[in-house]
């Protein structure tokens, strides 16, 4: 089943000069981890605001074509209904806490207490959200206490815990350490294993190419790549349209061009790069 439908969208900001988005398509199935990559200025945020309904409902200006989440169009959906579908993580966790909540258990029963949830079902939903995220023992800290990494997984938490089909995540590891990084991955890896839809913006290109099924590079607010992660992050073009390759293929391209890399194709992965440098160097 498809989960996500962009039909031919163009979308212009009401202040905006040039369409931030141009004449964009993509299907995104149930259960994929799709990636989205680009420069600043790519529209990266704009495709995110899309799928949640911010565009066209709360930033308004011109819209062409259709949006369809799990089949509905999201221009007859409000903000507030879509959350029911799509949960939204921001670059900053600080943002999208309540900013009220003394821990992190009422900080995730916070948004469901406002759906008017009864009690029983709130604690269920808080506590198999904080098991399934491994922040179990972060329960009674403040929110305010936690390091960034910790506060984004509690934001994705409060996200979850909404029972959302699909999370779009728009550069959630911009203001952190790599240990913080690391945490918000781990919580990723957990999320695809349990089948959900995920949409991320990224620019660590190297953990993205860890898990994501397929990529998609924005540029100039078109789509100018779209494939699976070896298809995409070896292509050299990359470049130019303001994308790093990954670690990993830049050191496969150096060895190769010293005729040292015994692959036939080049790696985007650790794993990948382990597996034909034992080739050559033997196990280490």
């Amino acid at each position: 089943m498809v989960a996500i439908s962009i039909q031919n969208v163009t979308y212009r900001y009401p202040k905006g000069q040039e369409p931030a988005l141009r004449d964009v398509s993509l299907e995104i199935k149930e259960g994929e981890f799709i990636g989205v990559v680009g420069p600043n200025g790519s529209g990266k945020s704009t495709l995110c605001h899309l799928l949640t309904g911010f565009v066209p409902h709360f930033h308004q200006g011109e819209m062409a074509g259709d949006v369809w989440v799990r089949g509905k169009n999201t221009r007859e959906l409000g903000v507030a209904d879509l959350a029911r579908e799509v949960g939204y993580i921001f670059q900053d966790p600080f943002e999208q806490l309540s900013g009220v909540a003394l821990s992190v258990h009422e900080e995730v029963a916070f948004g469901l207490e406002n759906l008017g949830l009864g009690q029983a079902e709130i604690v269920q939903r808080v506590d198999d959200t904080l098991a399934g995220l491994g922040i179990q023992p972060l329960r009674e800290r403040s929110p305010f206490q936690l390091s960034g990494g910790e506060q984004q997984r509690l934001a994705i938490a409060c996200a979850l815990a909404m029972n959302p089909k699909i999370l779009v995540l728009d550069e959630p590891t911009s203001q952190l350490d790599p240990l913080g990084c690391g945490e918000v991955f781990k919580s990723l890896e957990s999320m695809r294993a349990r089948g959900m839809t995920i949409v991320l913006v990224e620019h660590k290109i190297d953990q993205l190419a860890e898990q994501v099924d397929r990529v998609v590079v924005l540029h100039r607010g078109e789509i100018a790549m779209h494939g699976s992660p070896r298809d995409v992050l070896t292509d050299p073009g990359l470049a130019g349209l303001g994308v790093g390759l990954p670690q990993y293929t830049i050191l496969a391209c150096a060895l190769a061009r010293r005729g040292c890399w015994p692959g036939a194709v080049l790696p985007v992965t650790r794993q990948e790069t382990e597996k034909e440098l034992r080739k050559i160097c033997g196990p280490y």
